[in-house]
């Protein structure tokens, strides 16, 4: 790969704003001091944790990287309590601002996967409590309130026009997406379409996944063409939203990603793959392009993940999404630009990584 002129760098793509996940269940992880110098080397400005973790959230003071943070599934009971959530906005929210930018609240992830109806019913209470305790201390316009969800929430998306929520959740998504539109908060999905390549690799088109070259697919309902996988994905939730009969409801990505490594039956877990999947969908964002149904909204996206976690249960894939490894060397080429032969000062790459570090000296691009 050398310098091509008129194709982006990863470091223009992420000043964009696409965003990347910081997920820390591994125990080999560099010092979020560490993790600052990287992501300032990479120009990320937007990240997105699973909790709000102070050591994180301190290391990034006075920098201009703005936070999700999140409240984990099993506060959410404990949030339902007014004064409770009270405390948790003071204590972990409050206390990091101005200094830290903290921008939205992801009040529990894929709860409605959980098949927990007590944890499901705990959700929107929690949400409503957290929202009002920002109310309170006048900040709901600067922080946003909202939840991600599993595509397992949708009973339908194919095509995109047939998409709709499964019949046994619209007890609770309906009311859920009345609280988005009232607080004008985004709906935010986890969409992997290596999952759906995985589980069917003989049906499903591997460049159609991987925004290659295809012959795509045409909503019979819409006229609407479709090239890849995710945009059909998101417009199948915008459709079951508009369903419950809400247009006013920005879909967002907050995971996205594709693993370099799983077992042997988890077809198409590859380094090149990932590489192709994250590198054409970076380019994608850099084209600021919106999905058929929704072309003037350019897509919202944070990838998954920053690192490769090693303690993440599950098959092998699940500990191999990062972009990087944790000794901040990159786990395929999607167009890093750095300066130096080390990816970060204070990382250590061994010997076996020459070749990284080769790459890591020049200007990579498409």
């Amino acid at each position: 790969m050398g310098i091509t002129s008129g194709k982006a760098s990863f470091v223009q793509i992420f000043s964009v704003g696409v965003g990347i996940n910081y997920g820390q269940i591994a125990n080999n992880l560099p010092t979020p001091s560490k993790v600052a110098v990287l992501l300032g080397s990479l120009n990320i400005s937007r990240v997105k944790l699973y909790d709000a973790d102070p050591n994180v959230l301190v290391a990034f003071s006075n920098s201009s990287v703005e936070f999700i943070v999140g409240l984990g599934n099993g506060y959410l009971q404990s949030m339902s309590d007014p004064l409770q959530a009270q405390a948790w906005i003071e204590g972990n929210v409050i206390t990091h601002l101005p200094q830290t930018k903290i921008n939205c609240i992801l009040v529990g992830n894929e709860v409605f996967a959980s098949n927990d109806t007590q944890l499901m019913s705990y959700l929107l209470p929690a949400m409503k409590a957290v929202y009002q305790a920002l109310v309170n201390v006048g900040l709901d316009k600067q922080v946003i309130v909202t939840t991600a969800h599993s595509l397992a929430i949708l009973g339908s998306s194919y095509p995109p026009s047939a998409g709709i929520f499964s019949q046994d959740l619209a007890v609770y998504i309906q009311p859920l997406l009345d609280f988005h539109s009232q607080i004008k908060s985004p709906f935010l999905i986890n969409a992997y379409p290596y999952f759906a390549y995985k589980a069917s690799p003989d049906e499903i088109s591997l460049e159609y996944v991987l925004f290659q070259p295809n012959q795509g697919m045409t909503d019979p309902a819409t006229n609407l063409h479709y090239d890849n996988m995710l945009y059909a994905q998101v417009d199948a939730v915008y459709e079951a939203i508009k369903a419950m009969g809400h247009t006013d409801i920005e879909v967002r990505i907050s995971e996205t990603g594709w693993p370099s490594k799983g077992d042997s039956d988890e077809v198409g877990a590859t380094p090149e793959n990932a590489e192709l999947y994250n590198g054409n969908l970076l380019q994608r964002i850099v084209e600021k392009q919106g999905t058929p149904a929704k072309p003037s909204t350019p897509i919202d996206i944070y990838v998954f993940a920053l690192f490769n976690e090693n303690l993440k249960p599950g098959p092998t894939s699940e500990r191999n999404y990062g972009l990087f490894y944790p000794n901040g060397t990159p786990v395929y080429n999607i167009g890093f630009q750095l300066q130096g032969n080390l990816p970060v000062p204070g990382f250590n790459v061994s010997a076996s990584n020459k070749k990284v570090r080769h790459r890591l000296a020049v200007v990579c691009s498409w």
